[in-house]
Protein backbone atom coordinates (compact mmCIF):
# COMPACT_ATOMS: atom_id res chain seq x y z
CA UNK A 1 0.00 0.00 0.00
CA UNK A 2 1.50 3.63 -0.88
CA UNK A 3 2.33 5.56 2.23
CA UNK A 4 0.52 8.67 0.63
CA UNK A 5 -3.30 9.02 0.22
CA UNK A 6 -4.58 10.03 -3.15
CA UNK A 7 -5.90 14.12 -2.36
CA UNK A 8 -8.61 14.60 -5.37
CA UNK A 9 -8.41 18.38 -4.09
CA UNK A 10 -4.71 18.58 -4.95
CA UNK A 11 -5.63 17.28 -8.42
CA UNK A 12 -8.15 19.15 -9.28
CA UNK A 13 -6.02 22.54 -8.06
CA UNK A 14 -3.31 21.35 -10.36
CA UNK A 15 -5.86 20.95 -13.36
CA UNK A 16 -6.75 24.08 -12.82
CA UNK A 17 -3.47 25.59 -12.47
CA UNK A 18 -2.75 23.91 -16.33
CA UNK A 19 -5.84 25.35 -17.97
CA UNK A 20 -4.88 29.26 -16.28
CA UNK A 21 -1.46 29.16 -17.99
CA UNK A 22 -0.49 31.80 -20.32
CA UNK A 23 -0.47 30.44 -24.08
CA UNK A 24 3.40 31.08 -25.50
CA UNK A 25 4.11 34.27 -26.75
CA UNK A 26 5.98 35.31 -30.44
CA UNK A 27 8.56 38.02 -31.16
CA UNK A 28 7.90 39.16 -34.11
CA UNK A 29 11.28 40.93 -36.26
CA UNK A 30 11.40 42.94 -38.91
CA UNK A 31 14.10 42.37 -41.12
CA UNK A 32 16.83 44.37 -42.69
CA UNK A 33 17.12 44.22 -46.53
CA UNK A 34 18.47 46.63 -49.27
CA UNK A 35 15.89 46.95 -51.03
CA UNK A 36 12.56 48.29 -48.76
CA UNK A 37 12.08 52.25 -48.17
CA UNK A 38 12.95 53.56 -44.17
CA UNK A 39 9.48 55.50 -45.21
CA UNK A 40 7.66 51.77 -46.22
CA UNK A 41 9.10 50.19 -43.25
CA UNK A 42 7.39 53.25 -40.93
CA UNK A 43 4.06 52.67 -43.10
CA UNK A 44 3.91 49.21 -41.87
CA UNK A 45 4.85 50.23 -38.34
CA UNK A 46 1.85 52.10 -38.05
CA UNK A 47 -0.36 50.38 -39.66
CA UNK A 48 -0.34 46.31 -39.31
CA UNK A 49 1.52 47.05 -36.00
CA UNK A 50 -0.36 50.20 -34.65
CA UNK A 51 3.44 51.71 -33.42
CA UNK A 52 3.46 55.83 -33.52
CA UNK A 53 5.28 57.55 -35.47
CA UNK A 54 8.56 57.68 -32.53
CA UNK A 55 8.43 54.54 -32.00
CA UNK A 56 8.17 53.43 -36.01
CA UNK A 57 10.89 55.57 -36.64
CA UNK A 58 13.04 53.68 -33.94
CA UNK A 59 11.82 50.27 -34.51
CA UNK A 60 12.89 50.84 -38.79
CA UNK A 61 16.13 52.32 -37.12
CA UNK A 62 17.16 49.47 -35.34
CA UNK A 63 16.28 47.40 -38.51
CA UNK A 64 18.50 49.36 -40.52
CA UNK A 65 20.96 49.80 -38.21
CA UNK A 66 21.26 46.41 -36.06
CA UNK A 67 19.24 43.42 -38.91
CA UNK A 68 16.37 43.54 -37.47
CA UNK A 69 13.74 45.47 -35.31
CA UNK A 70 11.00 44.08 -32.59
CA UNK A 71 7.53 44.99 -33.98
CA UNK A 72 5.54 43.59 -31.16
CA UNK A 73 4.82 40.59 -28.98
CA UNK A 74 1.65 38.51 -29.74
CA UNK A 75 0.04 35.24 -28.97
CA UNK A 76 0.81 32.55 -32.08
CA UNK A 77 -2.25 33.38 -33.99
CA UNK A 78 -1.93 36.85 -34.20
CA UNK A 79 1.89 36.72 -34.94
CA UNK A 80 0.80 35.15 -38.02
CA UNK A 81 -1.31 37.05 -38.79
CA UNK A 82 0.58 40.03 -39.03
CA UNK A 83 3.47 38.17 -40.35
CA UNK A 84 1.08 37.72 -43.59
CA UNK A 85 -0.22 40.93 -43.42
CA UNK A 86 3.57 42.53 -43.91
CA UNK A 87 4.24 40.09 -46.53
CA UNK A 88 0.93 40.84 -48.81
CA UNK A 89 1.47 44.67 -48.11
CA UNK A 90 5.03 44.30 -49.22
CA UNK A 91 4.70 42.43 -52.27
CA UNK A 92 1.36 44.34 -53.52
CA UNK A 93 4.28 47.53 -53.12
CA UNK A 94 7.04 45.92 -54.77
CA UNK A 95 9.37 45.53 -52.02
CA UNK A 96 10.85 42.43 -50.11
CA UNK A 97 10.20 42.92 -46.49
CA UNK A 98 10.82 40.39 -44.43
CA UNK A 99 9.28 39.49 -41.29
CA UNK A 100 9.75 36.44 -38.98
CA UNK A 101 8.46 35.47 -35.40
CA UNK A 102 10.04 33.57 -32.27
CA UNK A 103 9.10 32.09 -29.65
CA UNK A 104 9.87 34.41 -26.52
Amino acid sequence: MPDFEFNEELELEDQEKQDTDEPPKYRVLLINDNYTTFDFVIEILVSIFNKNIADAVAITTDVHKKGSGLCGTYAREIAETKLEMVKQAGNEAGYPLRCLMEEE
